[in-house]
Formats: C-alpha cells, structure tokens, sequence
C-alpha cells in the first residue's frame, strides 16, 4: 500500500473547500487533510469537522499556519491571488511541495522571484491550470498531435463568462477589482492562455489587445435604480441583475430551484438557506447594484496572438453571454477541429472535419471518455490526484503537468494581453516583456 500524502490547506474559499478538499474523500488511501487555515472562522470549523482535522491544526490565518513547523508533505494555497507568492515563497522555506491556485501573481517580479525560491528549495510547485488536466482538452491534445487536421495554422477561441457569473464573481465578487486581485485576462483567462497553445504545441511571440468595461459603471445606471437590490430599486422588474432573480428564482442556480452548491455557497458557506440568502443580499456585498460597485475589471476584451512559427491565434473573453462556455476552432492543412466546453461536460462537443469532396464530420463520443465529469469537466480531481501522485513518487511528472516554468508563459501572455490593453493595443513582444 502506497504512502498516504499528508496536506495542509491554505485559504478556505470555494477552490480550496468545495474542490480540492475533496480529493481527500476520494482517495483517502493516497490523501489526507492534516493542517488548514482561513480567516473565516465559520469555514475553519466546518472544514476541520468535515475532515477531523484536530483544533490544534487549525489557524485564521495562512501567516499563522506557517509560522509553526512543517505540518505536511505538500501543501494547496488557494488564498486571494496577491497573497500567492508570500505564502508559496514561506511554504517552500519550510519544506512543503506546493499545488499553487492560478494566477500565480499579477505581479512579473513575483512570478519571476517564485520560480527561483521553488529551484532554491528544490521543491515541486503545480499552478492549478485545471484545464490541462480534464478528458475532454486531454483527448483534443491527443488529436491534435497525431496530426488529424494536419499543422494547426490558426486558432480562434473564445471564453462565455456568462451575464450572471460576470455580475457575481467579477462585478460583486472577490474578483471585481484588478488593484485587490488580478486583471481579467490573467484570473480568469490564464486558463486559456495555458491551454490553447499548450493543445497545438505552440508559443506566443507577440500579441495586441483590446478592451474594457462596457456595462457595469455608474454611467450605464437606468434612472431609478438604487445603490442595493432590496432598497426600493424602481428597476428591479426589468433588471436580469437583480440579486434575487439571480440568488433565489434563477431555474438552473437559484435556492428555489433546489440548488444549494455554487454560487449560493459563496454567499453562505454552510448549508444555505433562503433566510440566510436573503439575509446576504440585505447586508453583503452580493446585493449591491450592479452599476454602483468598486468594480474595474473589464467585461469584453480581445487578444491577437503571432506564434513563433508564424501561425496565429484570436482569443475573445465577454461577459455577456447566455451560456458559461468555452469555444474553440483548431483550422489545420488538412481540416478543422473543434471543441465546446460546455458548464455540464457531458454536454461537451468535439468535431472533426476532413478536406475532403465531401467534407465528412467525425463527432467524438464525449461522454465515453470519463465516468466522473464533476469539477471543471472532471479536470479537478484528476489534477490534484496528479500532483499527489507526482509528489510521492508513485508517478513521473507528465507532459501535462502545470509546472511552475509552464505556467509562467501563460502569465506573460496575459500579462502583456493587459499591458497592451492599457496602451491603446500597442503590440507586446512575449520575451522581451517577460524580461521586464
């Protein structure tokens, strides 16, 4: 019987709890929880009762967690995404291998200065490009490699946030300003700038963008609305951003459709319920009108990638959107694939089509491919079972693998995507602003 990997969990949000955590349930022969910190006390006991993690290993502070002697083999850092490289760095001083929550930093220096202290300590550190790791993208590679569409010469990708994940997550939410966590293009787009370059092996020479926030600003108010949902808002009726519309009557993510999971456990944490909710859009900040929050991040936004062999990729990222999807187009010397990435995985679709006189369409059964589909179309699991497995010697490091160095290109990319963006989509060079 193999080692079971003892880790110790940083940050306590919906990634560290609600995903992660439960790789331990899963394989509890290869996995256990033995450590966790969060500043919210409520999620500590929850969490330390759900995995009988002792009160002794339990802290309201990740600062406080590492402080004490190395509790663990490895541990995951899902706290908010400019805390990263402070608590990664002090994990590897201390020992740990590390399974680092994306975006690494919004910062290239501490990107930069994180991938000497993880050679310095010698330590593996995986960033949590989830994507890589799902059946579906990891058939896509295996297609595209064996050359069924021939060389891949362009790209055309695009990212559905969806209109009520952009108002929750990016206007509400944790992440709906770039000075307090990261610019659009790197939290929620890195994924895309890992993987679709990493599916048609290529690397980004130089790239152009444009974009900003259309819609969620004061300007764009309608007269009558008010600063919160419940205080008398003349527009509630019409509004499809109303709190609760979105929290409570939404027929796929409301309370009174019988969803309890994602995203009414962002609101609350422990078993929610429709006094609680209520009691959040009342008093939080998920029932602030959309039009009147501390917001900047941007709700469109376009990216032109030159590869270094001369082929191209267009990328589009909006907020406005019926659907939370991914799309893409590989267009080959020898015919085209593509890929939705739909929310519900077994509703996923690849296609090939041959040139050909009469242009055969060659549909992958996608549902074949994987039993499990939960948690970013089954890539969850399937990444932090990777990680332990790396870790504890039972497997090489795969091709796949979010390495520290991978994932870094995918960082200057979005990086340069946000510099470019902010100087009127001047072109970036990838390697000299990597340097920078």
């Amino acid at each position: 019987m193999s080692k079971v990997t003892r880790v110790a969990i940083a940050g306590l949000g919906s990634r560290g709890k609600d995903f992660y955590a439960k790789s331990a349930k899963l394989h509890p022969d290869k996995m256990e929880i033995v450590a966790i910190a969060d500043i919210d006390p409520e999620k500590v006991e929850l969490v330390a009762k759900e995995y009988h993690v002792p009160k002794e290993a339990c802290f309201l502070s990740a600062e406080e967690m590492l402080k004490q002697e190395k509790l663990a083999d490895a541990m995951i850092i899902a706290t908010q995404d400019r805390q990263h490289v402070g608590h990664a760095t002090a994990a590897l001083e201390k020992g740990y291998h590390l399974l680092l929550e994306k975006p690494v930093s919004p910062d290239l220096a501490e990107c930069r200065e994180l991938a000497k202290a993880a050679k310095r300590y010698d330590k593996k550190v995986v960033v949590c490009h989830v994507l890589r790791y799902t059946p579906i993208y990891q058939k896509v590679k295996e297609l595209l490699d064996s050359g069924v569409i021939g060389e891949v010469v362009s790209i055309m990708a695009a990212e559905n946030v969806g209109w009520f994940h952009q108002a929750h997550s990016f206007v509400r939410g944790n992440w709906a300003n770039s000075e307090e966590t990261s610019p659009m293009i790197l939290q929620k787009c890195c994924h895309d700038m890992d993987l679709y370059p990493w599916l048609a092996g290529k690397t980004c020479e130089s790239l152009t963008s444009y974009g900003d926030t259309y819609l969620f600003k004061k300007e764009k108010a309608p007269k009558g609305c008010a600063k919160r949902c419940l205080d008398g808002c003349g527009v509630r009726e019409e509004c499809p951003f109303d709190a609760e519309k979105i929290y409570l009557d939404n027929k796929v993510y409301g309370y009174r459709s019988g969803n309890r999971i994602w995203p009414l456990d962002v609101l609350v944490p422990s078993g929610p319920t429709e006094e609680q909710i209520m009691r959040a859009i009342q008093e939080g900040r998920f029932g602030q009108c959309v039009y009147h929050c501390n917001n900047n991040v941007v709700d469109h936004q376009v990216v032109n990638l030159r590869m270094t062999d001369g082929t191209t990729m267009s990328f589009t990222m909006c907020g406005f959107t019926p659907d939370i999807s991914r799309y893409a187009r590989f267009m080959g010397t020898k015919g085209e694939l593509r890929v939705d990435m739909k929310e519900k995985a077994q509703d996923c679709e690849i296609s090939i089509r041959k040139f050909a006189s009469d242009m055969p369409v060659e549909t992958i059964d996608v549902a074949a491919l994987a039993d499990d589909f939960s948690g970013h179309g089954g890539g969850d699991d399937r990444m932090v079972m990777e990680f332990i497995d790396m870790i504890s010697g039972e497997k090489e490091e795969s091709s796949y693998v979010t390495s520290l160095e991978r994932s870094l290109e995918s960082h200057y990319c979005a990086l340069a995507a946000e510099y470019s963006r902010n100087h009127d989509g001047c072109p970036v060079k990838i390697k000299e602003f990597g340097k920078n």
